[in-house]
Protein backbone atom coordinates (compact mmCIF):
# COMPACT_ATOMS: atom_id res chain seq x y z
CA UNK A 1 0.00 0.00 0.00
CA UNK A 2 1.31 3.38 -0.78
CA UNK A 3 0.36 7.39 -0.28
CA UNK A 4 -0.84 7.29 -3.71
CA UNK A 5 -3.43 4.59 -3.65
CA UNK A 6 -4.68 4.54 -0.45
CA UNK A 7 -9.12 3.39 0.06
CA UNK A 8 -10.40 5.53 1.98
CA UNK A 9 -12.54 2.95 2.98
CA UNK A 10 -10.07 1.47 5.27
CA UNK A 11 -8.43 4.62 6.89
CA UNK A 12 -10.02 3.47 10.11
CA UNK A 13 -6.80 0.36 10.23
CA UNK A 14 -4.34 2.58 8.94
CA UNK A 15 -1.84 4.90 10.71
CA UNK A 16 0.54 7.47 9.40
CA UNK A 17 3.60 7.08 10.78
CA UNK A 18 6.81 9.94 11.04
CA UNK A 19 8.89 8.07 7.74
CA UNK A 20 5.80 8.86 5.14
CA UNK A 21 4.82 4.87 5.40
CA UNK A 22 1.82 3.87 6.20
CA UNK A 23 1.10 0.73 8.20
CA UNK A 24 -1.83 -1.60 8.48
CA UNK A 25 -3.77 -2.48 11.67
CA UNK A 26 -1.63 -5.14 13.59
CA UNK A 27 1.76 -4.00 12.68
CA UNK A 28 1.96 -0.78 15.58
CA UNK A 29 4.79 0.40 16.85
CA UNK A 30 5.95 1.99 20.27
CA UNK A 31 3.79 4.93 19.46
CA UNK A 32 0.39 2.75 19.34
CA UNK A 33 1.90 0.67 22.12
CA UNK A 34 1.80 4.27 24.29
CA UNK A 35 -1.46 4.92 23.27
CA UNK A 36 -2.88 1.40 24.15
CA UNK A 37 -1.11 1.60 27.56
CA UNK A 38 -2.41 4.94 28.00
CA UNK A 39 -5.97 4.23 27.13
CA UNK A 40 -5.97 0.87 29.56
CA UNK A 41 -4.18 2.54 32.61
CA UNK A 42 -6.96 5.38 32.06
CA UNK A 43 -9.52 2.39 31.92
CA UNK A 44 -7.58 0.50 34.92
CA UNK A 45 -7.50 3.84 37.17
CA UNK A 46 -11.12 4.84 36.84
CA UNK A 47 -12.09 1.32 37.71
CA UNK A 48 -10.34 0.89 40.68
CA UNK A 49 -10.68 5.16 41.59
CA UNK A 50 -14.42 3.96 42.03
CA UNK A 51 -13.93 1.22 44.36
CA UNK A 52 -11.11 3.41 46.28
CA UNK A 53 -13.93 6.14 46.73
CA UNK A 54 -16.10 3.66 48.19
CA UNK A 55 -14.51 3.58 51.29
CA UNK A 56 -14.21 7.40 51.32
CA UNK A 57 -10.72 8.16 50.60
CA UNK A 58 -8.94 9.85 48.02
CA UNK A 59 -6.32 8.39 45.93
CA UNK A 60 -3.36 9.66 47.15
CA UNK A 61 -4.72 8.55 50.72
CA UNK A 62 -5.35 5.17 49.86
CA UNK A 63 -1.76 5.00 48.78
CA UNK A 64 -0.43 6.29 51.69
CA UNK A 65 -2.52 3.95 53.96
CA UNK A 66 -1.29 1.22 51.88
CA UNK A 67 2.06 1.96 52.00
CA UNK A 68 1.34 1.99 55.52
CA UNK A 69 0.39 -1.48 55.64
CA UNK A 70 2.84 -3.46 53.73
CA UNK A 71 5.72 -1.78 54.75
CA UNK A 72 5.18 -0.22 58.39
CA UNK A 73 5.62 2.83 59.76
CA UNK A 74 7.91 5.11 57.84
CA UNK A 75 9.63 9.12 57.17
CA UNK A 76 7.79 11.47 55.66
CA UNK A 77 10.07 11.92 52.75
CA UNK A 78 10.22 8.10 52.24
CA UNK A 79 6.72 8.20 51.63
CA UNK A 80 6.33 10.70 48.83
CA UNK A 81 8.42 9.04 46.27
CA UNK A 82 6.92 5.37 46.54
CA UNK A 83 3.49 6.74 46.39
CA UNK A 84 4.45 9.75 43.74
CA UNK A 85 3.80 12.77 45.78
CA UNK A 86 5.78 15.66 45.99
CA UNK A 87 7.08 16.58 49.33
CA UNK A 88 4.33 19.29 49.85
CA UNK A 89 1.57 17.00 48.69
CA UNK A 90 2.95 14.22 51.18
CA UNK A 91 2.79 16.57 54.01
CA UNK A 92 -0.84 17.44 53.08
CA UNK A 93 -1.56 13.67 52.97
CA UNK A 94 -0.56 12.82 56.11
CA UNK A 95 -2.06 16.22 57.59
CA UNK A 96 -5.44 14.89 56.43
CA UNK A 97 -5.05 11.56 57.63
CA UNK A 98 -3.36 12.65 61.27
CA UNK A 99 -6.14 14.93 61.37
CA UNK A 100 -8.78 11.95 60.52
CA UNK A 101 -7.33 9.64 63.15
CA UNK A 102 -5.99 7.34 60.98
CA UNK A 103 -1.94 8.09 60.86
CA UNK A 104 0.32 9.16 63.91
CA UNK A 105 2.78 11.11 63.32
CA UNK A 106 6.39 11.11 66.10
CA UNK A 107 10.03 12.20 66.00
CA UNK A 108 12.79 9.81 64.86
CA UNK A 109 14.84 8.48 67.49
CA UNK A 110 17.38 8.75 65.17
CA UNK A 111 16.81 12.46 63.85
CA UNK A 112 14.58 14.60 65.55
CA UNK A 113 14.01 16.46 61.79
CA UNK A 114 12.34 13.12 60.46
CA UNK A 115 8.64 12.22 61.20
CA UNK A 116 7.39 9.04 60.96
CA UNK A 117 4.00 7.83 60.35
CA UNK A 118 2.30 4.83 61.02
CA UNK A 119 -0.82 3.50 60.85
CA UNK A 120 -3.33 3.93 63.96
CA UNK A 121 -5.59 0.67 64.72
CA UNK A 122 -8.53 2.72 63.37
CA UNK A 123 -6.86 3.51 60.21
CA UNK A 124 -5.61 -0.43 59.58
CA UNK A 125 -9.23 -1.06 60.31
CA UNK A 126 -10.52 1.06 57.50
CA UNK A 127 -7.51 0.51 54.83
CA UNK A 128 -7.52 -3.83 55.45
CA UNK A 129 -11.13 -4.09 54.42
CA UNK A 130 -10.33 -1.18 51.41
CA UNK A 131 -6.96 -2.96 50.48
CA UNK A 132 -9.04 -6.60 50.25
CA UNK A 133 -11.75 -5.54 47.86
CA UNK A 134 -9.02 -3.28 45.61
CA UNK A 135 -7.38 -6.66 45.48
CA UNK A 136 -10.15 -8.26 44.34
CA UNK A 137 -10.79 -5.48 41.41
CA UNK A 138 -7.42 -5.59 40.27
CA UNK A 139 -7.59 -9.71 40.46
CA UNK A 140 -10.78 -8.94 38.19
CA UNK A 141 -9.25 -6.87 36.05
CA UNK A 142 -6.61 -9.66 35.09
CA UNK A 143 -8.67 -12.45 35.18
CA UNK A 144 -7.98 -12.86 31.41
CA UNK A 145 -4.52 -13.41 31.80
CA UNK A 146 -2.34 -16.51 32.85
CA UNK A 147 0.62 -16.46 35.50
CA UNK A 148 2.98 -16.32 31.95
CA UNK A 149 1.03 -13.38 30.94
CA UNK A 150 1.07 -11.13 34.16
CA UNK A 151 5.04 -11.72 34.70
CA UNK A 152 5.89 -10.79 31.26
CA UNK A 153 3.35 -7.89 31.67
CA UNK A 154 5.00 -6.88 34.57
CA UNK A 155 8.44 -7.76 33.26
CA UNK A 156 7.77 -5.42 30.01
CA UNK A 157 5.93 -2.57 32.14
CA UNK A 158 9.30 -2.56 34.72
CA UNK A 159 11.81 -2.24 31.78
CA UNK A 160 9.81 0.71 29.77
CA UNK A 161 9.29 2.43 33.09
CA UNK A 162 12.80 2.18 34.00
CA UNK A 163 13.70 3.13 30.69
CA UNK A 164 11.90 5.79 30.20
CA UNK A 165 13.18 7.20 34.12
CA UNK A 166 16.55 6.95 32.24
CA UNK A 167 15.70 9.43 29.55
CA UNK A 168 14.28 11.47 31.89
CA UNK A 169 16.93 11.81 33.74
CA UNK A 170 19.26 12.20 30.51
CA UNK A 171 17.03 15.38 28.91
CA UNK A 172 17.34 17.28 32.65
CA UNK A 173 20.67 16.49 32.93
CA UNK A 174 21.25 17.51 29.32
CA UNK A 175 18.95 20.71 30.27
CA UNK A 176 21.09 21.50 33.17
CA UNK A 177 24.21 21.94 31.25
CA UNK A 178 24.98 24.05 28.24
CA UNK A 179 26.43 23.29 24.91
CA UNK A 180 30.12 22.95 26.73
CA UNK A 181 29.25 20.59 29.33
CA UNK A 182 28.70 23.62 32.10
CA UNK A 183 25.75 24.19 33.47
CA UNK A 184 23.66 27.00 32.33
CA UNK A 185 22.98 28.62 35.34
CA UNK A 186 25.83 31.68 35.11
CA UNK A 187 28.10 32.23 37.72
CA UNK A 188 28.73 35.78 38.75
CA UNK A 189 31.84 36.64 40.75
Amino acid sequence: MDADHLDANIMKDVYFRDSGNFMIHGNQGPEHVWLVMIKAMRALTRYASAGIQDTGLGDSDFRVLEVLLHKGPLPVNTIGPIVDLTPGSISIAVDRLFAKGLVSRAESTEDRRVRIVALTSRGKKLILPAFREHTKQMRRVFAELSLDELRCLETAIKKVGKRAAALTEQRRARQRSGPDGETSQSHKG
